[in-house]
C-alpha cells in the first residue's frame, strides 16, 4: 500500500493554515503568554496528534483545539486566569470511550461550572464509534471530540483527576484529589454493554457534581434505572 505524500501547494497551505492558527492563538493569549510560548505548545500538540490521529487532513485545527485547552490549564496553574470553578479531568488508556463518556456527561450536568479535561495514556486514532452512538442515543454529541495525549500541564490544572483504567500512566500530584472508577471499557461492547456503562457512568459523574458543587440544580439522569 502507498502512502500519500503531500504536494508542494498543499504543504505550502498547511503551512499558511498552522500559521494562521497561531497568529490566533497568539492574539487570544497575549495577556497571559508571549508568542514564542504560545507557538511551542501549538507545535507540540500537533506533533503529538500527529502521531496518533487516523485522519491527517483537520489535524492543524485539532492541536489548536489542543493547544488552547493546555494553554487555558496552564494559565490557572500559573495564576494568570482566574481560578472560580474546580478543574476535573478523566483520565483513560486510549481517550476515545469512558473518559469520552464521563466529560460529556459532566459537561450536561455542570456546564460552565466546572472546567473539564481528558486525556490518553495511549490515544487512539478516534473516539469508538459505539460511543459516538451510545451518547448519540441520550442527546449528547460526541461528533467534535478527539482522543488527546495526556499532558503534564493539563494534570497540573485539575483539582480532581479521575482514573478510567489507565493504571500508573497518569502523574501522581500532591494536592490534587484522585478518584479510581472501576468501569468497564466500552470497546467492542454489544450496545446493551455500552449503555451499561453510561448508566454507570451517569451515576459516577452526577455523584461527583454533587460532592463538588452541593448547592447545583442537577437536571434528571440522561440515562434511566
Amino acid at each position: 500500500m502507498t502512502t500519500h505524500q503531500p504536494r508542494p501547494a498543499e504543504e505550502a497551505a498547511r503551512a499558511a493554515q498552522v500559521a494562521r492558527i497561531i497568529d490566533e492563538l497568539a492574539h487570544d493569549y497575549d495577556d497571559r503568554f508571549d508568542r514564542a510560548s504560545v507557538e511551542a505548545v501549538y507545535r507540540d500538540s500537533l506533533d503529538r496528534l500527529t502521531q496518533t490521529a487516523r485522519v491527517q487532513g483537520f489535524l492543524p485545527v485539532l492541536a489548536g483545539r489542543f493547544a488552547a485547552q493546555r494553554l487555558d490549564a496552564r494559565a490557572r496553574t500559573e495564576g494568570k486566569r482566574p481560578h472560580r470553578a474546580p478543574t476535573v479531568l478523566f483520565v483513560c488508556v486510549e481517550n476515545a470511550g469512558r473518559s469520552q463518556m464521563a466529560a460529556a456527561l459532566l459537561r450536561h450536568y455542570a456546564g460552565p461550572a466546572i472546567h473539564i479535561h481528558t486525556g490518553g495514556s495511549a490515544p487512539a486514532g478516534s473516539v469508538h464509534p459505539e460511543v459516538v452512538h451510545a451518547m448519540k442515543e441520550v442527546g449528547l454529541s460526541l461528533e467534535e471530540e478527539f482522543p488527546k495525549p495526556l499532558t503534564d500541564d493539563v494534570v497540573a490544572a485539575a483539582d480532581v483527576v479521575v482514573l478510567l483504567g489507565c493504571g500508573d500512566a497518569c502523574p501522581v500530584l500532591p494536592g490534587r484529589r484522585y478518584e479510581d472508577w472501576p468501569v468497564a471499557d466500552p470497546a467492542h461492547a454489544t450496545p446493551e454493554q455500552v449503555a451499561a456503562i453510561r448508566a454507570d457512568l451517569d451515576t459516577r459523574v452526577r455523584d461527583l457534581v454533587a460532592g463538588l458543587l452541593p448547592d447545583l440544580p442537577l437536571p434528571a439522569p440522561v440515562t434511566a434505572p
